[in-house]
């Protein structure tokens, strides 16, 4: 592979309008490593130069590097002033960041192209949890929220979440209309920017937490509880949080309690990974605590532990789920409550309404979608361990009042002598069991992502009904008496993922239904697992 005249004019342009020295200068390393004939330097320039970053499922989100297809000031400054002209008025902008590499200097880049607009910007102090930002932005009603965060991503990613007004992620067509802003915007290094936003107080950072601690609705605090943020910053806030609602036996992961953007003890921050949660699963053990929570690195997600049986394990997300939403049906006075999940969750929630005679709704993944999933919200979550449990607070998954809330259930279950295993049993019991699983592939090559959707469209299972899910999105979904698989592009990560669920019912005891439902899920997933890695015939 050569350097093309286009590829080194097209570099020359981006380090020329770029306004940090030191993304110039790292660039230009790589310039000129591709201009003496490097190889692999040409590969490095031709990927960091293959166009802008755009707004996926959770925003912009890439490499922290020099170039338009990376995470860094000029990206950032270029996406702002494209959202400031969108939005084309003033009004109140809330920016916060999480604690990965540049996020700092991201964020106070978006502050002050947001300041230098006119708009009044006000700051979190220090690195804090994505849900305060998107509370902040509903309870103050801002036209706009800009977090600086790559959730669970690599350590090398860093990312762009836009929240707007009502506090909910942007949806189409507003990111292609704010894309097409970007387009037109000059120079990152023209761009205005003037430091006159101002910080946000304690006062305003305490009202989420008085919210978060009045969600309970047992009075049970007799529970030990196990918790790592995950190198992330959801640990001392987590930890205030359980306290102010009463739960003060906590004890945090030492390895992993203070944030730091390399995650040094996982190989992905992302409690979804096997592995990733082994360190918080052994402190459960020594502790002898009742129940373990993980957060991710920006504490929007929360996945729980449990002892089950003589050793510990975490919850799938479809089991926190269908719990969390089971409990905020059990206790909400809304007289006309409606839950909501996503086309890939587990379909149990959708009899756990009926039978409370609540509404239910499904979306695509996303909680930019489940969040605007109807009037009368009560609860939505999604399997990929996201749970929502006070919408009318915060318009997105939050992994604190989460935590908070599943504390809550599983100390009052821990008063009647029950565990929250005993309460999915008696889910199953009352409603069948479901069983759910994941096949998911990394890929380095994306294109095979695209050419696999596509065989699998044209040349579907024989045994399977077929059908694309819903219109516009790259979703198949397959389905036989009792079976469910969903096979979708992941919408943050280079991944094909196929979601598995079977349906058993409980006739014969639920230790059969148990053993027949887990033979079936493990043949189902072995035929899964060979239909979409088979990439090209």
């Amino acid at each position: 592979m050569s350097l093309t005249p286009a590829l080194r004019d097209a570099t020359f342009r981006w380090i020329a309008d770029d306004p940090s020295a030191a993304a110039r200068e790292e660039l230009q390393g790589v310039l000129a490593r591709a201009m003496g004939g490097d190889a692999a330097a040409v590969e490095e320039l031709a990927d960091r130069m293959a166009g802008p970053l755009t707004f996926g499922t959770a925003g912009l989100r890439g490499p922290v590097r020099a170039g338009t297809n990376g995470m860094n000031v000029a990206t950032v400054v270029r996406t702002t002033a494209g959202l400031a002209s969108w939005l084309g008025t003033s009004g109140l902008v809330f920016v916060g960041r999480d604690a990965r590499h540049g996020s700092e200097e991201f964020a106070n880049a978006a502050a002050e192209v947001m300041a230098a607009t006119g708009f009044d910007v006000r700051m979190l102090p220090g690195p804090l949890p994505t849900p305060v930002l998107a509370f902040l932005v509903r309870k103050h009603g801002a036209v706009a929220g800009i977090q600086i965060t790559a959730s669970h991503n690599p350590p090398a990613d860093n990312g762009y979440k836009l929240y707007l007004a009502g506090g909910s992620q942007i949806v189409p067509p507003s990111d292609g209309e704010i894309e097409k802003a970007i387009e037109a915007v000059p120079a990152a290094v023209s761009v205005p920017r003037s430091a006159t936003y101002s910080v946000v107080t304690d006062a305003e950072i305490d009202a989420y937490l008085e919210r978060v601690s009045s969600l309970p609705s047992g009075n049970s605090r007799s529970l030990k509880i196990a918790l790592t943020p995950m190198h992330g910053v959801g640990g001392a806030f987590a930890v205030e949080a359980l306290r102010r609602t009463g739960f003060t036996d906590v004890y945090v992961v030492r390895s992993q309690a203070v944030p730091d953007p390399d995650f040094p003890t996982v190989a992905f921050p992302n409690p979804e990974e096997p592995g990733a949660s082994d360190e918080l699963l052994s402190l459960a053990e020594s502790v002898n605590a009742d129940l373990a929570i993980a957060l991710d690195p920006d504490a929007d997600r929360c996945a729980l532990g449990v002892k089950d049986g003589s050793s510990w394990r975490m919850l799938r997300g479809d089991e926190t789920g269908v719990l969390l939403g089971s409990l905020v049906l059990s206790t909400t006075e809304s007289t006309d409550p409606l839950v909501a999940t996503t086309i890939v969750s587990s379909s149990l929630l959708k009899s756990i309404a009926a039978a409370h005679g609540a509404r239910y709704a499904e979306t695509l993944t996303g909680f930019k979608w489940l969040a605007r999933a109807g009037e009368g919200l009560v609860f939505a979550y999604e399997e990929a361990l996201g749970n929502c449990v006070d919408p009318a607070f915060v318009a997105d998954k939050d992994g604190i009042s989460a935590a908070v809330v599943a504390a809550d259930l599983a100390a009052g279950l821990k008063a009647s002598g029950r565990t929250l295993l005993d309460a999915l049993d008696q889910l199953a019991l009352d409603h069948g069991l479901h069983l759910t699983d994941q096949v998911s592939l990394r890929y380095t090559d994306l294109s095979l992502i695209g050419a696999t959707m596509a065989r699998l469209r044209s040349s579907p299972p024989a045994d399977f009904a077929s059908e694309d899910l819903l219109p516009g999105a790259d979703v198949l979904r397959w389905t036989a008496d009792g079976v469910r698989v969903i096979v979708r592009p992941s919408g943050t990560e280079p991944k094909l993922k196929a979601y598995l669920e079977v349906v058993e019912p409980v006739t014969d005891g639920l230790e059969s239904a148990r053993a027949a439902g887990k033979a079936r899920l493990a043949e189902l997933r072995e035929r899964v697992t060979e239909l979409v890695s088979w990439t090209a015939r």
